[in-house]
């Protein structure tokens, strides 16, 4: 598939992610006194939103490795949107990066560093935490 495409598909992804998500965050309104609560009101309500933070987790790890192997700036930027927007909206905008520094050669890559290792600690021991008061709390 051409890259063009491939990058018009996730840009519209993402706009329909961020609308769908935050018209229903707005609906609800900005707190997470009864947000999370509400998470975990039933199985079907745990289900997806065990699957949305174990999905965030995985695109963590991917968005880090991919990022300092491929040189694209502001990794941790897609992360904290991620968890604070939505994965499903900042996910395809790495995507987006994600093409351009394959269509340009990579000379920025690096290795991943120390502080990649403990944020990826930092959100995998809060999405831990979100994944134990889903269940168990």
């Amino acid at each position: 598939m051409n890259r063009n495409i491939r990058i018009a598909i996730y840009a519209v992804i993402a706009i329909v992610a961020l609308y769908g998500t935050w018209s229903q965050n707005l609906a609800y309104g900005l707190t997470l006194q009864g947000f999370l609560p509400d998470a975990k009101a039933n199985p079907a309500a745990r289900s997806v939103t065990i699957d949305i933070f174990m999905m965030a987790l995985s695109a963590a790890f991917l968005l880090i490795y991919e990022a300092r192997r491929l040189g694209i700036r502001f990794v941790w930027a897609y992360i904290f949107f991620g968890l604070t927007v939505a994965i499903s909206f900042t996910f395809p905008l790495f995507l987006i990066a994600r093409e351009f520094a394959l269509s340009r050669e990579a000379s920025a890559a690096r290795g991943i560093a120390w502080y990649d290792y403990l944020g990826l600690a930092f959100v995998t021991a809060f999405i831990g935490w979100l994944y134990w008061y889903t269940l168990f709390a």
